[in-house]
């Protein structure tokens, strides 16, 4: 990537970036540039897509519906009350 093409993509991203990042970002650049290359020779046809590498089985708890009566619990604890409902400040 050339300096002109980092000073527009920082200018992009509202950034502003100094000559001695720039030099940085270009190799930081270069060596992910290397990266994708090597990436692209290996042969992945025979490997089925997956979401997460390590992923055996949904870590995402059971949906099941529990009955739970906390209303009075939670009215208990508001600081003010009209009949059954929390009062708040207005905001408008």
């Amino acid at each position: 990537m050339e300096k002109e093409e980092l000073y527009t993509t920082a200018y992009m991203a509202r950034l502003k970036i100094t000559e001695e990042e720039v030099e940085k970002l270009k190799a930081a650049f270069s060596q992910m540039v290397e990266y994708f290359d090597k990436m692209k020779e290996i042969d992945v046809s025979n490997l089925e897509p997956t979401t997460h590498a390590l992923l055996t089985s949904n870590r995402v708890r059971k949906d099941i519906v529990k009955e739970h009566n906390k209303t009075e619990a939670i009215l208990d604890n508001a600081p003010e009350l009209e009949d059954r409902f929390i009062v708040t400040p207005n905001v408008l």
